[in-house]
């Protein structure tokens, strides 16, 4: 027979099996192409994968975002020969009413610039020029052009793209707004003017398929309105200066998220969103607002990680919580999706905490929904029956509008397929976006962390960025704001790193002066602002017992007990997101940041970040770009004598007690005997050896010496058998610490507040 004829009878019958008999079959990936563009697959071309088409910033796939991968071995929608990319085109802006927009044309492409004049007797607000973004939205401003005519509230303006229905604008009139050819209307589709003269909610916009919410307009919009759930009141004590956010003192905030994780959800979402909502809860608790959370992820089933009525009850501790959801992975999804199931939780959470607070104290507590989907829920039927029950509990069955401030359903539309009708009917809250419309690719991650303003709280000490964006050395900086390179132009000239504890002051190790060395020798690198990076030093002060020929006649050449300096910069340091201390030990300010009691003490502080036998902690390193982070394990207690009992083969070190080489005050990493970890390099010393805690990073540490040189100029290197390192346990240097940054009887600089 022939090949090709055989090649035709095989590829009937495998056809004929998958549409008649259901035997799973593989998609094709010869049907797929895009101009202009690429694609990729979710699950290469099995049942269920999911082909994404890209294209470059301004460009978006027509006529279609996605194909999916049938069992009959089809894609759906058939793929197409026309498959391109079209340049992006914003909403029609000749809505524009009593006045001539600038050019004139059919339809209105990425950078296209159209400017608005109003006709004579008539005054313009919003923008006078307006840009078609790559989002597919106008810059700027809706241009409004209206006359002072005594209405009780001013002209409203068209979106573009919209039409208008209502131009009487007194109290209690209503405007409507409807979206032309095939665009969706993206906020409330009815405003109503009101007594203060102001119109109900935001002003709607109509959104292509394409149109997207950018990561900063999402971070302002959803910033600006969670904030308002969040009260910014005064410190209740004089820890620190400026304001904490915190929770208002009479009410109870309950936050509940849904996390989509069916079938149509591709895996690169999820993770993008579960990674956001981790960055959201660590963001808050850094800030001590204590919510009471409810999570949950679903398909056609629930999967909880955690109930808000354990928070109620005091079951459960914030920390696992985001660890589980860290650790939290999509298996086998199910093809289903069931929405509804979702809401018909937090409503019957709701409705159990109202029964067990009663009525008078459930009045103070406000409800946040967070939900991530793309709304292609295909069983559980509508959730819009639960959303209403959940608006009946938050507003005490009262329908005035007097209590909508107590519930916010916030929408987060993600994937390559959104079912705006079904989604956007579940939004609710009194003020603000609460729809969002996600880019593929957005940094959920990046956004969140950006919803709530540091400005106020810039200080803190500890507080990073725990994520890199470009991995460059604004990111880097960002991530590790507290580091410093110290440079001493002495007679013996090196180079260390340090850490920022306060904004006049860097800690470092005192190996790395000399006799002779003076300040005027030594120079720190740290970046507060852009182009800010040398700054000078007024004095620097060692240790009063750091000797390293201190014990030469007990066998050990070099000594580096009481190995820690600390450097007092001429002017302070610039507070930023670039520049900002870690938190050290037995403060008030790091007492703080534990969230541990205004009674606790040092001691509680060491058995809190230094409890396990082997207590993972890290150090940085110089790399291209910056630095790079070196993990490694302290071995403590029982751990302990093993680690140091390799100091014996140091060069120099002749003693037969590793005691006499290594005391009390040193932390010992390195080795093979439990997981495998970096050892420290020349240019590492001086560096601070930490610990991360509820986004916030602890110094415990600070890097000295070790048994063998493996690396000289910086760089992640692993530590062998033998090499061990030793680090100044800051526990241990607490008087020294506080007989400088502590001091009082001085106008030079803030002291910190070390515990009594």
């Amino acid at each position: 027979m022939d090949t090709s004829v055989l090649c035709s009878w095989i590829f009937a019958i495998l056809f004929h099996l998958c549409m008649v008999h259901q035997v799973q079959c593989d998609c094709l990936e010869d049907d797929l192409q895009i101009k202009g563009g690429s694609y990729f697959l979710t699950k290469q071309l099995k049942k269920g994968s999911i082909a994404v088409f890209n294209c470059s910033d301004g460009y978006y796939p027509y006529p279609h975002l996605r194909h999916v991968c049938q069992p009959s071995g089809k894609w759906d929608p058939e793929p197409s020969t026309r498959q391109t990319c079209n340049l992006v085109q914003c909403p029609d802006p000749t809505v524009f009413e009593n006045g001539i927009v600038t050019p004139y044309l059919q339809r209105y492409f990425v950078a296209n610039v159209t400017t608005y004049e109003c006709y004579s007797g008539y005054t313009r607000r919003g923008s006078y020029s307006r840009t078609c973004l790559p989002n597919g939205k106008w810059s700027g401003l809706t241009p409004i052009c209206s006359r002072d005519s005594g209405n009780t509230c001013a002209d409203p303006g068209i979106p573009a793209g919209a039409s208008r229905a209502g131009n009487i604008l007194y109290v209690n009139d209503k405007v409507k707004y409807t979206c032309n050819e095939d665009l969706i209307l993206v906020g409330p589709s009815e405003r109503v003017c009101q007594e203060n003269g102001q119109w109900t909610g935001r002003e709607p916009a109509c959104y292509y398929k394409y149109t997207y919410d950018t990561a900063v307009e999402v971070s302002e919009a959803f910033g600006s309105a969670i904030k308002g759930t969040l009260t910014t009141l005064q410190p209740i004590d004089d820890t620190q200066d400026g304001r904490k956010i915190r929770i208002s003192k009479n009410g109870t905030l309950n936050i509940y998220i849904a996390v989509d994780i069916s079938e149509s959800i591709e895996e690169d979402y999820f993770e993008r969103a579960r990674d956001a909502v981790v960055t959201l809860i660590e963001k808050i608790a850094s800030f001590s607002v204590t919510p009471n959370y409810d999570i949950l992820f679903f398909s056609s089933e629930i999967y909880q990680v955690v109930s808000i009525l354990d928070f109620h009850d005091g079951k459960v501790v914030l920390n696992s919580v985001i660890e589980d959801l860290k650790n939290f992975k999509i298996d086998d999804k199910n093809t289903g999706t069931d929405l509804n199931a979702a809401f018909k939780i937090f409503e019957e959470r709701m409705a159990f905490i109202k029964q067990n607070v009663e009525d008078e104290k459930f009045k103070e507590h406000r409800h946040v929904i967070i939900l991530f989907s793309d709304g292609a829920y295909n069983m559980g039927g509508s959730p819009l029956p639960t959303v209403a029950k959940i608006k009946r509990l938050a507003y005490m069955d009262l329908t005035d509008g007097s209590r909508d401030e107590y519930l916010d359903i916030y929408v987060f539309a993600i994937g390559t397929d959104i079912f705006d009708d079904d989604l956007q009917p579940l939004v609710a809250g009194k003020d603000g976006q609460h729809y969002f419309r996600l880019e593929y690719d957005t940094n959920l991650n990046e956004t969140f962390d950006e919803i709530i303003d540091e400005s106020e709280v810039i200080g803190l000490c500890g507080l990073h960025k725990d994520y890199e964006t470009t991995g460059d050395k604004v990111s880097k900086r960002k991530r590790y704001p507290w580091l410093a390179f110290v440079i001493v132009q002495g007679a013996s000239p090196k180079r260390c790193l340090g850490s920022l504890v306060a904004p006049k002051f860097v800690l470092t190790a005192a190996h790395c002066f000399q006799f002779g060395d003076l300040p005027e020798h030594v120079t720190v690198e740290i970046e507060d602002r852009p182009g800010s990076i040398v700054k000078k030093v007024k004095t620097f002060t060692l240790h009063k017992d750091y000797d390293i020929s201190a014990r030469v006649s007990k066998g050990v050449k070099e000594f580096y007990d009481f190995d820690i300096a600390l450097i007092q910069l001429e002017d302070a340091v610039e507070m930023s997101a670039l520049a900002r201390p870690i938190c050290i030990p037995c403060t008030q300010e790091t007492n703080d940041a534990l969230r541990l009691t205004r009674a606790s003490t040092c001691e509680q502080q060491e058995q809190l970040l230094l409890k396990n036998q082997y207590e993972r902690l890290g150090f940085l390193t110089r790399a291209d770009p910056l630095v790079q982070k070196k993990d490694v394990f302290a071995k403590l207690k029982e751990m302990r004598p093993m680690c140091i009992n390799k100091a014996l083969k140091a060069d120099g070190i002749t003693t037969d007690d590793p005691t006499v080489a290594v005391t009390d005050n040193f932390l010992c990493t390195g080795g093979l005997d439990y997981r495998r970890e970096h050892i420290a390099c020349t240019g590492d010393s001086g560096g601070a050896v930490f610990k991360n805690y509820k986004l916030r990073t602890i110094q415990v540490g600070l890097v000295s010496w070790g048994t063998k040189q493996l690396c000289s100029a910086g760089g992640v290197v692993e530590s062998s058998e033998d090499s061990r390192d030793f680090h100044i346990n800051l526990f241990r240097m607490v008087p020294f610490l506080k007989s400088i940054l502590g001091k009082d009887d001085q106008d030079d600089y803030a002291p910190l507040k070390f515990l009594n």
